[in-house]
């Protein structure tokens, strides 16, 4: 049966290229054609053929509090009364950017962008500027956005150059970038004693969450900190999935570290376009008006994008049930991602299936494979085939996953206990027909 979204697609197709506006739509890791989206309210999406799921992609992550929470969709129709875009400051930028500076101990300044990729490409430019120096160093495996200093694979060694990641982006920029392995301590510090002097910055998702969700080893972090501090280099933390979502001060606070500059995205719009990049003072100084490095953005600071978040950060630091003490929403969080992951981890050793499972928070990712997840390498071996199988099955359950395995899977205050335990029970009918 044809069904309306198919239809959809193959107009979607003859007018935007590959019919999706963000590859990962297009559901190609799974060999498939995506659903379109008519409504979505609390952890539930329904298609324009009116099914609906569980949903555990929450838009990729900013979602936080469920879809269209009433307190975001009165604030963001009230404000807009008043205005959509002025393109001069309104109060609502200030109000965010003194509660990111309040939040995040790192942050003595900030500036807000439209998008993760501008604040992560502008953070690389600043660091530039600031140390003059060229070179940055990212890691396989860790995605910040399409710019392109960033869209750079590996060499053909470790300790190589970067090449292009994608057609379009000139030999000659990823050249200045270069890519390590994540997790390996050894060939981080090999590169800087060979190269630290000209090293303006590390950039890292500080728990990398596009290639699955891989943790840094005991004291990785710690060293990425203290190795750019004695050669002078900036460290860049991306926290644009983490931030706002794993606690008030993201994985820096949970790790009690202080990078030199941090990016932001996803939870502090409200489900809006935004972005921001912040840390210290004389780095950010640097900034155009004050400094020589150039930055700017028409829609930056958008009022309806600042409203929506305030009003989401807001809701995240009050108590369960409205509650002016007792658990919060990041605690609520952490309450159900534990009963989602002794749900599963349960069910999968019942099933015998080899498999790993990353869970902080309300961040989890399920991995078709016994190995130890490290870094992206490690990923990329498990059963790609049995992903497949296991996101069509629980897709024609009624359960919407990542239509990809280098994807995270988020939760939201909207899901409760039994949207869990459903989706664990649709999770063992998949697992039991592939």
């Amino acid at each position: 049966m044809t069904t309306l979204s198919s239809k959809l697609f193959a107009v979607a197709k003859q007018h935007i290229p590959g019919g999706v506006n963000s590859p990962v739509r297009a559901f190609k890791n799974v060999d498939g054609e995506p659903f379109f989206v008519r409504r979505a309210k609390g952890s539930r999406i329904t298609d324009i053929d009116g099914k609906t799921y569980i949903d555990y992609i929450g838009s990729w992550g900013p979602n936080i509090l469920g879809h269209a929470p009433v307190e975001i969709s009165n604030t963001i129709h009230q404000v807009a009364k008043d205005g959509i875009s002025f393109g001069i400051p309104n109060p609502f930028e200030v109000d965010m950017a003194k509660t990111i500076c309040e939040w995040v101990p790192s942050v003595e300044k900030v500036r807000m962008t439209s998008s993760g990729t501008e604040a992560t490409m502008s953070a690389i430019r600043l660091a530039r500027g600031f140390t003059k120096r060229d070179y940055i160093v990212k890691f396989d495996g860790c995605y910040h956005g399409h710019s392109d200093s960033l869209l750079v694979a590996a060499g053909s060694g470790a300790l190589t150059n970067g090449e292009p990641d994608s057609a379009g982006v000139p030999k000659a920029f990823a050249e200045k970038t270069i890519v390590l392995p994540y997790n390996d301590p050894e060939t981080l510090t090999k590169l800087f004693e060979e190269k630290g002097e000209s090293i303006a910055a590390i950039i890292v998702e500080s728990y990398p969450a596009n290639a699955g969700l891989v943790f840094p080893k005991a004291g990785y972090l710690e060293l990425l900190s203290s190795i750019t501090k004695k050669y002078g280099a900036l460290l860049i933390f991306d926290e644009v999935m983490t931030g706002f979502r794993l606690g008030k001060a993201g994985v820096q606070g949970l790790e009690n570290l202080t990078p030199d500059l941090s990016c932001f995205g996803k939870v502090i719009g409200g489900g809006l376009p935004v972005g921001a990049f912040g840390g210290r003072a004389d780095v950010m100084d640097m900034l155009a008006p004050l400094g020589p490095v150039y930055q700017a953005g028409t829609l930056s600071g958008n009022p309806l994008a600042m409203a929506a978040g305030l009003a989401q950060l807001r809701q995240l630091t009050k108590g369960v049930n409205g509650s002016t003490s007792g658990p919060n929403g990041f605690d609520r969080l952490e309450t159900l991602g534990q009963h989602f992951e002794t749900g599963l981890r349960a069910l999968m050793e019942k099933k015998g299936i080899p498999h790993r499972i990353n869970r902080v928070g309300s961040m989890f990712c399920l991995f078709f494979t016994d190995r130890e997840i490290v870094n992206v390498d490690d990923v990329m071996k498990q059963d790609m085939e049995l992903f497949r199988k296991f996101f069509w099955a629980c897709l024609d359950k009624g359960v919407y996953i990542a239509p990809s395995p280098y994807e995270t899977g988020f939760l939201s205050l909207a899901h409760s206990e039994a949207d869990l335990d459903e989706t664990l029970t649709v999770f063992e009918d998949a697992l039991s027909e592939i």
